[in-house]
This record gives structure tokens, C-alpha cells and sequence, in this order.
């Protein structure tokens, strides 16, 4: 059977870029009522095999994450370059980076995108699976991130 969209329509996070993570999280911790979360680095490119723009790179990320409700709130702050999250810093500032969705298929989801002329430019493991971003800004307004968790 023919792929059908991405599979889901419940967004499970919000994404936005920062330049300070720190600053940034105690500011949504204290406007919110919220706990500050834990914030984390991803881990280096041996474990996370990043590929930026179809080419290895070093880029890490530091992150924080509040849970709101059925979604969570990403705060990424870039930690070396190249990447989506650095590109996306440096021309439009801090702001909302991406939605995203946990799909199962992501080969078949991805090939679907690029069908539609939406190809991926950021792509990566984590500890108990993987994702990508995807260049749909231009056709939707906003970039797309995948999760498909092992």
C-alpha cells in the first residue's frame, strides 16, 4: 500500500531555537509555574551518526524539555555547527524551529515527503531511536521534525 501522509496528525512537540538554554528554561519555568528541567547535551556524532545537508558533522545540542500537557516544549540551544538548529538561529533568530510527530516507517514517510518535493536536511539517532527533520517550511511554514522510536 501507498504511503499516506505522515501516518499521525497529533503533534507531539514543539521545538523552538535559543541562543541561551539556561536563561531561557528559568523564564518559561517561572512564567508557567513550572519545575526548571534537567538540561542535557545530545550526544556526539559516534553515537548519534548526524547528518547535516547530506554530509557528517559534529554538531551537538543542548536541550530542555517541558512537558505541557499531550506534547512537551523543546528548548534547543546549538552547540557547534553545522546544523538545523545553528542555520535556523543564525537567519531567523530564536523562535519556533519545528513541530513534530512520532511516526513508525520512517523510510516510507520520508520517501512519501520527498515526493513531495520535501526532503530531509537534518538526520540522527538517539538512545532508543531516531529522527529527522524535514524541509517543509517552504510548502507549509514551518519545518517538520520525525520521531520513530525503536
Amino acid at each position: 500500500m501507498e504511503q499516506q501522509g505522515l501516518g499521525t496528525n497529533v503533534i507531539c512537540q514543539i521545538g523552538i531555537v535559543v541562543r541561551d538554554i539556561e536563561q531561557t528554561a528559568k523564564a518559561y519555568a517561572d512564567i508557567f509555574g513550572m519545575d526548571m528541567p534537567q538540561i542535557r547535551v545530545t550526544e556526539a556524532a559516534e553515537i548519534t551518526h548526524i547528518n547535516f545537508r547530506g554530509a557528517p558533522t559534529q554538531a551537538r545540542a543542548k536541550l530542555a524539555f517541558f512537558q505541557m500537557g499531550s506534547m512537551s516544549l523543546e528548548l534547543i540551544e546549538p552547540v557547534g555547527e553545522p546544523s538545523t538548529w545553528k542555520e535556523f538561529l543564525d537567519e531567523h533568530g530564536e523562535g519556533v524551529h519545528h513541530i513534530a510527530f512520532r511516526i513508525k516507517g520512517m523510510d516510507e514517510v520520508l520517501a512519501y515527503l520527498d515526493g513531495k518535493g520535501i526532503s530531509a536536511i537534518q538526520r540522527g539517532d538517539y538512545t532508543g531511536g531516531r529522527y529527522a527533520y524535514v524541509d517543509s517550511a517552504p510548502a507549509i511554514g514551518v519545518m517538520l521534525e520525525l520521531l520513530e522510536n525503536y
